[in-house]
């Protein structure tokens, strides 16, 4: 393995420092998207950047947002390249970036252990994770916590929210609708 230069190792801090242009709570380094830089050169950078999933329409703007500070941090030539092996999961999000989801507003994705697969459960839309006198719906998934009064308590509304990789989902305890960063 490489070990990257105090250069790369502060090009890759400026990098991962840009606000993710959906999400801009977050940085690109809390959200695990950035994931080297490799200089060609003393004023040449290449950054390798992974999206969150394949076709993700913000991979041209966190691009763009990469080149213009790294040029503005003296780098001459910049290239970003779009790397898919080994792909995005959000279990690269940060800790950090976990609780800033949360005090966004947003769920953040549900913790698992790194052998664990992501299961993938079809069926209707309008679901509810379950209550004590109720028995779940989809019993294999953990419930989803409410970001704004903590309640477990919660159903599913829409698949799809805002972006792609959130889902819509209420509170049925404080009875606000929420955005659920989904998991992959």
């Amino acid at each position: 393995m490489v070990t990257a230069t105090a250069l790369e190792a502060r090009l890759l801090a400026l990098a991962g420092s840009v606000p993710d242009p959906e999400l801009p709570v977050l940085t690109l380094a809390e959200l695990g998207v950035v994931r080297a830089v490799h200089l060609h050169g003393t004023d040449a950078a290449e950054v390798e950047l992974t999206p969150t999933y394949t076709g993700c329409p913000a991979i041209e703007a966190m691009s763009a947002d990469i080149e213009r500070l790294l040029h503005a941090h003296g780098m001459t030539e910049v290239t970003v390249r779009t790397v898919l092996a080994p792909a995005w999961s959000t279990d690269d999000i940060t800790d950090e970036g976990r609780r800033k989801l949360r005090e966004f507003g947003i769920a953040p994705p549900r913790v698992r252990a790194a052998s664990e697969p992501v299961p993938l459960t079809l069926g209707p839309t309008h679901t509810r994770t379950g209550t004590p006198t109720q028995a779940p719906l989809a019993p294999t998934l953990p419930p989803v916590p409410c970001p704004h009064c903590g309640s477990t308590d919660t159903e599913l509304l829409s698949r799809f929210s805002s972006t792609a990789c959130k889902a819509l989902r209420r509170c049925l305890a404080c009875r606000e609708p929420f955005d659920h960063f989904k998991e992959l």
